[in-house]
């Protein structure tokens, strides 16, 4: 099995969280995409969705799912999203699509979040990955310093503005083993939108596409 159709395959499980007659939040990027292509075979179980970019609301949009913004939705009974890198305490980076800011509200706004990934994604410690951070355009060198004084690289994501009109610096070379601490330190640095990190609220449930078969992971290993 390869990691397209592993991914796919975490996508497919992740249609059992869905509540009949519920509003769901949908993430972004090629996972979260496999789900909302999914989605549109059942899509009379669902009221409407809550897309976490431009690019699912048109995506979800084209295959006849009615799209809500998240004002008038309220609250959403899940949230389904794909991730960069996951940890078995399921803290994520996710950011690698530029949409980590609406991904991070529409997750807080709902009840239970579902991560799909493949097997790759899933580490001992996070940080590979280069960790994404949101950044008013005037901040950007202050949030750089602030960055490198944490012992990351940052660097800025050239030619890409996210959906709130900001800019994405990546930082590499860190290595997160306190997750929760970093994700709070990095978003009391003025100038920060939010960063990639999935710690304070991380993923309730990560489904994992194997060779072998969908593995269900929640942080306490159940």
């Amino acid at each position: 099995m390869d990691q397209d159709a592993m991914k796919r395959a975490a996508a497919q499980a992740a249609l059992d969280y869905i509540e009949p007659g519920s509003i769901i939040g949908i993430g972004t990027g090629s996972t979260a995409n496999h789900f909302i292509d999914l989605l549109a075979g059942v899509k009379g179980r669902i009221e409407a969705a809550v897309a976490s970019s431009q690019a699912s609301a048109r995506r979800l949009q084209e295959h006849g799912i009615p799209v809500l913004d998240l004002n008038e939705a309220g609250r959403l009974s899940l949230y389904v999203d794909g991730a960069d890198e996951a940890n078995d305490l399921l803290h994520l980076i996710k950011g690698g699509g530029g949409a980590l800011t609406r991904e991070k509200i529409v997750a807080g706004a709902s009840d239970h979040f579902v991560c799909i990934a493949d097997d790759t994604k899933l580490v001992d410690v996070l940080g590979k990955f280069p960790l994404p951070i949101e950044v008013i355009p005037m901040a950007r060198e202050l949030v750089a310093r602030e960055v490198r004084a944490l012992g990351g690289e940052p660097v800025l994501r050239e030619g890409f503005v996210t959906d709130n009109g900001n800019v994405i610096l990546d930082v590499h070379g860190l290595v997160i083993d306190e997750a929760v601490r970093l994700e709070s330190l990095l978003n009391h640095i003025p100038g920060v939108v939010t960063n990639g990190l999935f710690a304070i609220r991380p993923a309730d449930v990560l489904l994992l596409g194997t060779p072998d078969g969908v593995r269900r992971l929640t942080p306490q290993g159940g």
